[in-house]
């Protein structure tokens, strides 16, 4: 029996073979290597980790199921099958690499998430709101609500964000973490020091003065890349914060770029981080 055929067992979904899993593994990897070389969160591939965590599921039961029937082949005292230990063990063997992916990259999302939460909730939360003045109206809410409340907590500066639909780039479980872990936070902050500070300076999300207090990732980082295009441009700042094309990669090509000028080619699938 092939190494391949093995692993073909566990893809029982219409539409599945071989080929269909390595492509989820080789896209799965390269998400993981370009989470772990950015700061910022990637959008959650949401269709490609139901794939994936089927397949593992379905491949948990698998070998469950090979290993009650080894265990039923020794009690047995029948002739040992030799094909059945190499199958178990290299459905294990790749269970354990997929598991291996899945883990360090939701680790990454994690501390990226925990580093940045109030960044993401105030992201979330603005899309609700009216683009058009967007600091100067959160300026006047953060001092009418400081004014009307005089006993105004950190909490209150915790966007609700329970009546949003579309959560990108989080997924559902991630936008529930980053607010009971942002809510916690500011609780404890509350309690520790900031509850002694006068009321119109005990918030998060403070921007008086221009000057806003959630810090977000950082995008002007350099990243290694390779060009899976013809041609790539790279984005460049121009004039009045115009982005333009400054150098186009060629297919193959490895470059050392700012991760900003990369980013809408890396969604596009036209280059990829190493």
């Amino acid at each position: 029996m092939d190494i391949d055929d093995i692993l073909a067992s566990v893809d029982r979904g219409p539409g599945a073979s071989p080929e269909s899993a390595a492509l989820d593994h080789q896209q799965l990897t390269r998400f993981w290597v370009a989470e772990r070389a950015v700061s910022e969160l990637l959008p959650w591939p949401a269709p490609l980790m139901e794939r994936v965590m089927d397949r593992v599921r379905i491949q948990i039961e698998t070998i469950e199921d090979l290993a009650a029937s080894s265990a039923d082949t020794h009690l047995s005292n029948t002739t040992h099958n030799p094909n059945l230990n190499l199958r178990l063990s290299i459905l294990q063997t790749d269970l354990a690499r997929t598991q291996y992916i899945i883990r360090s990259l939701l680790r990454a999302r994690l501390a990226k998430l925990t580093k940045h939460s109030m960044h993401y909730l105030v992201q979330l939360a603005s899309r609700n709101k009216n683009p058009l003045s967007t600091s100067q109206s959160q300026s006047q809410s953060q001092s009418q609500t400081s004014s009307a409340n005089p006993n105004t907590t950190p909490e209150d500066s915790v966007p609700d964000i329970s009546a949003l639909v579309d959560t990108a780039p989080l997924s559902g479980p991630e936008t529930s973490f980053v607010h009971a872990h942002q809510t916690l936070l500011a609780g404890h902050y509350g309690g520790a020091f900031l509850g002694a500070f006068p009321r119109q300076l005990r918030r998060l999300d403070d921007n008086a003065g221009g000057t806003s207090m959630v810090q977000g990732p950082e995008t002007k980082e350099v990243v290694f890349v390779r060009c899976l295009g013809a041609e790539v441009p790279v984005l460049v700042d121009g004039e009045d914060g115009v982005e333009e094309v400054g150098v186009s990669m060629r297919m193959g090509d490895v470059w050392v770029v700012r991760w900003e000028g990369v980013r809408r080619a890396w969604e596009r699938g036209e280059v990829e981080l190493l």
